[in-house]
């Protein structure tokens, strides 16, 4: 995907919230955008059944998206989410008793849009968008979908073209290697360490690593636990809305 533009915010996700309303599931890339000379920002966010929990993750990109194609991957099974960035395994959500329903379990559709998240998305509202700069474009090429299409009135599958040995159950050692390396390099916040958000305990699914938590502080010493704030920290809210939509 290619994205010649700096302010607005990019969003590639799966969704199904024109058909559930109320409690609809939701798997996110989001980039975010970047100032001129830094590092471009993507963010990942899961939503299950409604839930007004956020489960955000960002990183710094080690390329201009911008400037050539790059792949996006998302692997959603009933036991594991995956996201990849040109097959580098970027993050992992392990389905357990204690998320309960917000695990996204119900069939999503594939959506691509552009808006303007300046309110939060770049630095905190700390940047805007400038509309003289319109219109924006994003390019995408090459989109490869893979499982079982679903019948919109009977929520039913109906044919599959994959089998279930043909899916990835689990990170292989290698990849987990160049998934704690890219972690380590790239993490800059992650919902489990939000210390302004969840006071008294992250969500139970949170797997806290003290190493990675001593990293985030960096970052942002306030909401990561210790520090004054001396600037504008970023705002994590969801953003439902559109305000451009793109086909694909």
């Amino acid at each position: 995907m290619a994205t010649p533009f700096i302010s607005h915010l990019i969003k590639e996700q799966m969704s199904n919230g024109d058909r559930f309303e109320n409690n609809h599931d939701e798997l996110d890339f989001e980039f975010l955008g970047n100032i001129r000379g830094r590092d471009w920002r993507i963010q990942t966010n899961v939503y299950g059944n409604g839930s007004s929990v956020g489960r955000e993750e960002r990183y710094a990109l080690w390329f201009d998206p911008a400037e050539d194609f790059h792949q996006y991957s998302i692997l959603w099974t009933e036991s594991h989410i995956i996201f990849y960035v040109d097959n580098i395994p970027v993050r992992e959500i392990k389905r357990t008793d204690a998320m309960g329903g917000d695990f996204p379990s119900k069939p999503m559709s594939v959506y691509a849009t552009i808006w303007d998240g300046s309110d939060w998305a770049t630095n905190g509202g700390r940047y805007r968008v400038n509309y003289k700069y319109a219109p924006y474009i994003a390019e995408f090429s090459d989109l490869i979908l893979h499982g079982c299409t679903v019948d919109p009135i009977e929520q039913t599958s109906k044919s599959c073209d994959i089998t279930q040995s043909s899916i990835p159950t689990v990170v292989t050692r290698d990849q987990r290697k160049k998934m704690e390396s890219y972690r380590k390099k790239h993490l800059t916040y992650s919902y489990c360490y939000d210390k302004t958000r969840f006071k008294s305990a992250p969500p139970p699914e949170c797997t806290i690593n003290p190493q990675e938590a001593e990293r985030l502080k960096v970052f942002d010493p306030v909401t990561f636990g210790g520090g004054h704030r001396r600037r504008h920290g970023s705002r994590h809210r969801h953003q439902s809305q559109a305000s451009h939509g793109i086909a694909i």
